[in-house]
């Protein structure tokens, strides 16, 4: 049976920067950018605030809505529809970033250094060049 999966994400810009993950996925490093699935009973801002603390330890401000899959996207692991959504964030310490998960990686990467292929999940490179062109 197919099924949706619902994944939200965080796009924090900083001087120029923005925070990305590097996360490892069945063997394969994937860069993207902080969050995750939205749970059962959650709205997505519960969800970016939840993932981004399970993440990073990091209470965040939710600016805005930045993005919203607008096309069918299937997912690369499994059977379902891939449905993202990206808000603009930001957190009153953008230095002492930490990664608490094993396997993962965080990171400010310079805006002027975002290529095609910067991200590897394909939602996240049509974000990705958004930034780029945007700044």
């Amino acid at each position: 049976m197919s099924k949706f999966n619902i994944r939200v994400y965080g796009l924090w810009i900083h001087e120029g920067k923005v925070l990305v993950n590097e996360e490892l996925i069945r063997g394969k490093v994937i860069t993207k950018f902080p969050g995750g699935g939205l749970e059962w009973g959650e709205g997505t801002l519960d969800c970016l605030k939840r993932e981004w603390m399970e993440e990073l330890g990091l209470t965040i401000e939710i600016l805005g809505h930045y993005y919203t899959t607008d096309y069918f996207q299937p997912s690369a692991y499994d059977d379902s529809q891939i449905m993202s959504i990206y808000y603009r964030v930001s957190s009153p310490d953008p230095v002492n970033i930490v990664n608490l998960l094993p396997n993962e990686r965080t990171y400010w990467l310079p805006l002027n250094e975002i290529t095609v292929h910067t991200f590897t999940l394909p939602i996240d490179k049509k974000v990705g060049s958004m930034i780029a062109i945007m700044n």
